[in-house]
This record gives C-alpha cells, structure tokens and sequence, in this order.
C-alpha cells in the first residue's frame, strides 16, 4: 500500500496536463458560431484543495463557459494510483468568464484551429464591435482584467495568481530563478492570429469584416469600434492567403450596398460611386415589436468623421481587394455579377469626372486617405495617385467588353497613360534632379519651359540635401504650381512599386533609399509613415497645432507597423526579399510584447504613440501577411500589378516626342496671338 507523506511546505509535484476538449454547444443556448472541430488544450491540475481533474470539457454558452470535471480526485491519489489518477468520478461545475481564452484562467496553451474553425469561431451571433458581436473581454461580466495578450498562456497563473477554478494558487516547484524568454515567432503568430479572428465582426450570422482595434482597456472607442475599408485590406489579405475566402466576399459585397445608399452632409450629397469610410452592425428594435431586433448596417460616408474628411481611397481600396480576391480564390463569379460590375463604373467615373484640374493626378482634399488629418498633403498627394492607378489598372482586367464600358474603357486608358508619364516625369527625385532643382530658373512663360511648375529653388529644405543619398531616390509627396512637397511617404512609395507606376530602375532607387536611410525609415520599429516630421513655426502652420500629430508622433512622423505588408509585397516583387526579413525581425522583437500598438512615437521609434491605440487590427494583420508572403513569395503575385506593355510603348513614345519638342523648341509658329 502507498504510504501518503505528511504535509509540508515543501512545493509538491504537478501531475501531468489534462485535456480538454472543446465540446459544440447546443444552439438553443449559444449564440456563438462554432468549430466543428475540437480545441485541445492543456490545464494544470494542481489546485489549493489538491483536487485533480482527469478529464474536462467546457462549453462555451452565452457569454461564459461552463467547465464539466470528471474524475475528480485528490492530488494524493493521482500520485499514488498507478495510472496517475483514480477510477473513482465525480461532476463538478464551474463557471467561468470570456471565452474562448477562460479570461486570464491559469496555464493554458491553445492549438490555433485552422481554416476549419472558420472566421467567426468564438464570436456571437451578428458581430458588430463593442455592441453586436462579443464584445471585447474586459466587458463581459465578472472579468474585468480580462487581457488580449494571453492567446498563448505561460504557466503561472493568472495576473490575480489564480488558478482555473479562482482559488489561490498551488505551489509550483522551483529550481532557480530564471530569466523570462523572448516569445518565438510561431508564438508571435499564433497570438496576432488569435486577436485577428477575435476581431471579426458579423452581420446576420455571418462574418463581414474586423474592427479597427479591440483594446479591453479603452473606455473611449470613438470609432474604432467600426469597420474601416482601408484598415479591412490587410485582414482580407491576410485571409485570403490563409484560405478563408468566405469574410472577404461578404465584406466586398455588402460594402458595395452601402455605395447606392444616400448620403448628404450640410444639404450637400456627393456624387454617386463614393464607398463609405467605414460602417458598424446595429441592433435595432423592430416596429410594433419591443421585443423583437433586427441588425442593420449603418455607414459612415465622412459625416461623422473627425474634421468631416472624405474617404476618397475607400473606393480605390475596394476595387484592389476585389481582384485579389478573385486571384486568390479563383471564383470569378462576384466581379462579373451585374451589381459589382455597376460598383467598379461608378467608382471609376466619379475619379475620371471632369474638373477644372489641368494635370491627370486626382485633385483631393487634406485628410482624404491614411493620413486623415491636416497634414499639409491636399493637391495631388502621392499614396492617392499610386492607389488611383493601381484601381485603374484593376478595374480595366476586371470590366466585362460590352457595348456600354467602351468609352469608360478608352478615358480610362488614356488616363493611365498620362497619369503614368506625369508622376515618372515630374514626381521623381533623386540626387541629379536635385541638382537640376536647385540650378531652376523661374518665372519661365513658354512651352518648352524646364521648370514647368515655377518651383523656387529656395524651397529645397535644408535637410534634404544631407539627406538623399548618392544611390537611392524616390517619389516626393505633392506637386502643385510653385510647391513641392519633398518629404518621403511610405505608403504612396511602395504602392507605386506594387502597382508599377514606378519603371525597374525607379523601383530599385526607392528600396537603395530605404536600405541608406535604415536608421531614419525603419530604425527600432518599421515603418515611418512620413519623413521628416513637421517642427516648430512649421508644425503650427501647416497642421494647425494639432496635439495629435505632434513632431515625430502619429501621421506627423510616426512608425506604423502596418506598413509592414506593402514592405513586404514592393521587395518580392523586386526579388529583394531580404529587406522587408530584416525588417519583421525588427518588428518581431517588440511588438507583441507591445500590445500590438497602432503606432509609434520618437523619431526611432522607441515609445509606443502617446494616443495609440492597443491591439490594432491592422498592425496585427500586416504582421501577418508579412510572414505569410515572406514564406510564400509567389503568393505575392496576387496582389501586385504588372507593367502593362501598351502603357509602356506609349510612354516611350511621348518621352522621345518630348525630348524631340525640347530640342526644337516650336520654330513652326511664326506668331502666336493671345486672343
């Protein structure tokens, strides 16, 4: 017989983990959409009453999960017995908070499900952010301290040093204080794509998009509750490479719902093909019936928006989305539907309508893409041109040849053509053309003039000329008559190597830039989403001393870990994937660790930003595609464009007619009279 030890002090051994398995739960219970299949995980044993559970299943139902133990045994029979536990069974219930993590219950390690489990696992019935769909943990009830950042559970507890059924913690031997180990990458992965599916928002039972961020700890979401368009592309990207097609295809489809909605601000409405800066799933009552709800989708065209900004690369992100989704999945089917077909046009015309603009970059106010705030970037910025070419060029392979889009067809490629020599000609800024700029004469009234804008050479700022380097150039910002907008944007000059608005050589000079100015792009957290920041006089005048967008903080300078993904597609497409590596090992060291954060702060990025949200959906998901492109480079195909061979022949042919002009100025008018 088994002699039983008094107690003692002394720290007892664990037995070894339990499973527990992941049972459906009854649909007249649980509004959650659930997996089909199970969940293993592992859950010590070890309790302050010496009880040990050698089998448990928890059902996850309304809100809290219920955790069925059998065999409940005392610790000193699980030692004793031979099997490690003993036959004798008991029941016992216990009721916990926040599924499908147990909130922040004990050690525990999940086995992400793959694409079985499907995009809403885990998430109630009509998802809609904070209202409709489960909301974040820390609202649930009796889980206040409920957590993001244990998708992965390390032994120890919770941060009360609870064990799973809430009584203090047993025990746990120790051999020697140890030093706390840097999370590996698949832990780093398995956590982004746990937040990622939590983030999924669903509209009458079905998956349809993700919150802008889910942080337990915020008690003002504003509108990052909502889904966003632009902030949706990463997610959609990230899921169509993972092989879940079905959130994609209903985001694109019910978004598109939302273009023929009427939309009026100051008795004023906006021309027809505008896409929605983003929506949110709402309950509401049904006529007649208090007890009875339905879910609407109710969108936010800029109406709402802090400064009243007009989502004007909505549009474009939704026309790009859509033919990576019918790359990824094959199914052609949605972009030829009539409806979608209609969607494509209506974005389309509206970006080629007629305006008093003499140039074929698009005309847009500040705030009207990623950077949403004043910023000094209305006129032609950059990340508009690039977005609105590569939609272009997406729209053209998608439109069906028929009768009614010839026309559409033809002004759309005359304006690829010229919206592809404008920005190449006059856009491009390397260390020769600065010193061509800088050589400008002004005030020049003729037709062969070299300073076409009347750029005053006085407007190269000081840092540039230190700064750009002898190898390496890239795109400025913004051209308009007398101004240029030298300072480097991210965003707008890697979607120009995406959607090759960029020649071969431009493409490589823009990455030779990147890998110069490391410390200044990249440095402790890629990837600035401008540089430089805006200082001093400059930073009062031009965003009206907005404490938000302070030097070296947010749009004014800030790093966003997002920007990882566009990195990551602009060096496959350029066979330099070594950069965009370097670049996710920088971002793997921290970022998790940091929450997740939308942004960073300093001019190295060495603070998470003093306003920016945790648990951002997608820094989470542009982490994601990074890694899943780096693994899978040829998937990258699916998102880029190729340079078109026409719009080449015909750029060709106007560079040689213009240097042809240039060279013979136009001796065949004898006179000209201005009438």
């Amino acid at each position: 017989m088994c002699s039983i030890p008094a107690p003692s002090p002394i720290p007892r051994p664990l037995p070894p983990p339990i499973p527990i398995h992941r049972r459906p739960p009854s649909a007249r219970h649980c509004h959650a959409d659930t997996a089909a299949s199970e969940q293993t995980m592992t859950v010590c044993a070890a309790t302050a009453h010496g009880l040990v559970p050698s089998a448990v299943t928890w059902l996850s139902c309304g809100g809290c999960v219920s955790l069925e133990i059998t065999a409940l045994v005392s610790f000193r029979e699980a030692v004793c017995h031979p099997m490690g536990f003993a036959p004798a069974a008991a029941l016992l219930p216990l009721r916990l908070a926040c599924p499908p993590r147990l909130a922040d219950a004990g050690p525990m390690t999940f086995a992400r499900s793959g694409a079985g489990a499907g995009a809403g696992a885990g998430l109630g019935k009509g998802g809609r952010g904070r209202k409709g769909s489960p909301p974040c943990p820390s609202s649930l009830p009796g889980n206040p301290g409920a957590r993001h950042d244990h998708f992965v559970k390390r032994p120890g507890g919770d941060e009360g040093g609870r064990s799973v059924n809430g009584a203090a913690p047993a025990p746990v031997p120790t051999k020697a204080p140890q030093r706390r180990q840097r999370r590996g990458p698949h832990d780093v992965e398995d956590e982004a794509w746990g937040l990622l599916r939590e983030s999924v928002v669903n509209y009458c039972g079905s998956p349809v998009g993700t919150i802008a961020a889910c942080d337990p700890n915020d008690a003002s979401p504003l509108n990052y509750d909502q889904v966003f368009i632009r902030d949706f592309v990463p997610s959609g990207v990230a899921f169509l490479l993972e092989g879940e097609y079905e959130i994609v295809r209903n985001f694109i489809l019910h978004t598109l719902q939302l273009q023929s909605w009427e939309k009026t601000m100051d008795c004023h409405s906006p021309g027809q093909g505008l896409m929605p800066a983003s929506f949110k799933v709402r309950v509401i009552p049904l006529d007649g019936d208090d007890d009875a709800t339905e879910e609407v989708l109710d969108p936010d065209f800029g109406e709402a928006a802090i400064g009243r900004v007009a989502p004007v690369d909505s549009g474009l992100w939704w026309i790009i989305l859509l033919r990576a989704y019918g790359k990824c999945s094959g199914d052609l089917s949605v972009q030829e539907r009539i409806d979608v077909q209609t969607g494509i046009k209506m974005i389309v015309k509206l970006c080629l309508a007629d305006g008093f603009d003499m140039f074929p970059t698009l005309l847009v106010t500040d705030g009207s893409c990623m950077i949403d705030r004043r910023m000094g970037i209305h006129g032609h910025p950059l990340e508009i041109q690039a977005l609105f070419y590569s939609a272009l060029l997406c729209a053209r392979e998608m439109l069906t040849p028929e009768d009614g889009s010839a026309d559409l067809i033809r002004a759309l490629n005359s304006r690829l053509i010229a919206l592809s020599f404008h920005i190449r000609e006059h856009y491009w800024l390397d260390k020769r053309k600065l010193n061509e700029i800088y050589r400008y004469k002004t005030e020049e009234y003729s037709y062969d003039a070299v300073n076409k804008f009347n750029i005053y050479p006085d407007q190269i700022p000081p840092w540039l000329v230190e700064w750009i380097p002898p190898k390496g150039g890239y795109f400025i910002g913004n051209l308009q008559p007398a101004h240029m907008d030298f300072r480097f944007f991210s965003l707008g000059n890697l979607w120009s190597i995406v959607s090759s608005l960029t020649t071969s050589h431009q493409s490589n000079a823009i990455l030779d830039l990147v890998e110069a100015k490391w410390s200044d792009l990249v440095a402790e957290m890629p990837m600035k989403i401008c540089y430089p920041a805006l200082e001093d006089q400059e930073w009062k005048f031009i965003t009206g001393s907005d404490p938000k967008n302070t030097p070296w903080s947010y749009h004014n300078g800030g790093s966003w870990p997002t920007l990882l993904w566009q990195l990551t597609v602009a060096c496959i497409k350029m066979n330099r994937p070594e950069i965009a590596a370097k670049a996710v090992e920088v971002a793997e060291r921290r970022i998790a660790n940091d929450k997740w954060p939308e942004y960073y702060d300093t001019k190295r990025a060495r603070f998470i930003g003093k306003q920016s949200r945790l648990f951002q959906t997608w820094t989470i998901a542009g982490f994601l595609v990074a890694k899943q492109l780096l693994e899978n480079p040829d998937k990258s195909r699916t998102l880029w464009n190729n340079e078109d061979e026409e719009i080449l022949n015909a750029l060709n042919l106007m560079t040689d007619a213009s240097n042809l002009k240039g060279r013979r100025g136009r001796k065949g008018l004898k006179k000209t009279y201005i009438v």
